[in-house]
């Protein structure tokens, strides 16, 4: 039996070790000007800040079960273009750097690495980290989407539109094999993303669900040889048949699901 846990609510101090104070406060009472609402991109409800929160605490329980067990799965989370001080990009908070910065108060960590390979940069989550060498930025993205804007991250990987399986993945390997010897974390946060998929809306590359599974086998391959535990986030997906979005995350779930057994018979 596969142990699940219901997240808390991430807290007003979690928040506030990533968050200005006055952002936050301003999300919670439903203060923020018309612009931020529109950078965001989703309207302001008493439930968006429950949502919100929820997901974060959901990264955070994560990111402890990761370091207890090996592997774990948020579904929910990847909110990698909210900064400290706004959101944007359909993202309130950032559930990434919040979760990095409990483990670190919570003394569980020193090093994290972020392998992020949703299609779109995670710009929040690097110019969080953008001075910080204990959060290694690893990302894999198209270089002519959304933000239009980049970040500086530790190491990138940035793609042309169009590119598929073949190109992904040799970038991917080439790239973050170094990236993680560069870091050497004590936890690994992934976002794997189903919108690098050909039928993404908003995606612009070209990749199948056998080369989006082949990135998550890979990920969790390199991480489980070098020893890191690794949670997983669900991020982004809008393919036009929102089912594709559904099957490409299940999948990620099951990849994770099958190298942790399979992880475990190893030791037995």
């Amino acid at each position: 039996m596969v142990p699940s846990r219901v997240p808390v609510a991430a807290t007003d101090e979690e928040l506030g070790r990533v968050h200005d104070s006055d952002y936050v406060e301003r999300v919670v009472g439903g203060r923020l000007g018309v612009e931020e609402v529109c950078r965001i991109g989703l309207p302001w409800s008493t439930e968006l800040v429950e949502r919100s929160r929820r997901s974060v605490g959901a990264t955070i329980e994560a990111s402890r079960a990761a370091l207890t067990d090996g592997h774990s799965v948020s579904l929910a989370g990847g909110t990698h273009h909210a900064y400290a001080d706004r959101g944007e990009g359909y993202c309130v908070f950032n559930d990434v750097a919040v979760a990095a910065r409990a483990m670190q108060a919570e003394r569980r960590l020193e090093r994290l690495i972020v392998v992020d390979c949703d299609v779109h940069q995670g710009n929040g989550t690097a110019a969080i980290f953008g001075d910080d060498p204990s959060v290694f930025t690893f990302g894999i993205y198209c270089e002519g989407n959304f933000p239009f804007s980049k970040e500086r991250c530790d190491f990138g990987v940035p793609l042309p539109g169009g590119a598929g399986d073949s190109e992904y993945l040799r970038g991917l390997k080439h790239g973050l094999g170094r990236a993680l010897g560069v870091a050497r974390p004590d936890l690994a946060i992934y976002l794997g993303g189903a919108d690098p998929y050909a039928g993404d809306r908003l995606g612009k590359l070209e990749l199948s669900k056998a080369g989006l599974l082949e990135r998550d086998r890979y990920v969790l391959g390199l991480l489980g040889k070098a020893g890191v535990p690794v949670a997983v986030t669900m991020v982004g997906g809008y393919a036009e048949e929102i089912s594709d979005t559904v099957d490409i995350h299940f999948r990620t779930v099951r990849a994770v699901l099958e190298h942790s057994l399979a992880t475990r018979d190893l030791r037995k």
